[in-house]
């Protein structure tokens, strides 16, 4: 039997966006100086994980905090890897979520207790993003057998990969959010993720 890839998912730094209540989805939010402090104190606890290679989302927050990650430990620039891109919110990327309180409130608390089930409208299904998700952790670990890496991403895919190592179903509302900089380690064993 192979041995593991270990591999420490991380949500991105913090944006205005986050902190104004706006849904970014697949929009393009860069860090603000909180974000970027928040990647620095990141690099403060992985000096001696011992990461071979760091992969990000293509969205520019979570490049950018991958960006600074692997300068600072001296590892190659990012692979970015689609796979690990926020879920898309479809026609209300980019609204502010008091705006969307007017416009559709029963979408807002859906979104606040954070349903997997919420349909987004243009946007992606629950299925279609678990899937996503968890394909990419598994071809990220794949070339990367017996080392251990990081991979930088968002809000609600953290959300997938937390019901799917607590063995809950899809649709399981968690009682909690990731916050900005938080991770969680995974043992990847083929197509097997594994709380580590």
């Amino acid at each position: 039997m192979s041995p593991p890839t270990y591999i420490c998912v991380a949500r991105h730094g913090e944006t205005d966006w986050n902190i104004a209540g706006i849904l970014q989805g697949w929009t393009d939010v860069p860090i603000n100086d909180q974000g970027r402090r928040q990647a620095y104190e990141l690099v403060g606890g992985f000096s001696h994980a011992g990461f071979a290679k760091v992969y990000s989302s293509p969205l520019i927050r979570s490049r950018e905090t991958a960006e600074i990650i692997a300068r600072s430990l001296r590892l190659e620039p990012p692979t970015c890897h689609d796979g690990l891109m926020e879920r898309n919110f479809g026609a209300i990327q980019g609204i502010p979520k008091s705006e969307l309180a007017d416009l559709n409130p029963v979408l807002l608390q859906q979104i606040l207790k954070r349903n997997p089930a919420t349909d987004f409208e243009q946007g992606e299904s629950m299925d279609d993003f678990a899937d996503r998700v968890l394909d990419a952790i598994a071809s990220i670990a794949r070339p990367n057998v017996g080392t251990r890496i990081l991979a930088i991403t968002h809000g609600w895919v953290m959300d997938v990969i937390t019901r799917h190592i607590a063995g809950l179903p899809r649709t399981a509302i968690l009682n909690m959010k990731r916050r900005n900089g938080e991770c969680v380690w995974l043992e990847v064993r083929g197509e097997s993720i594994r709380p580590l």
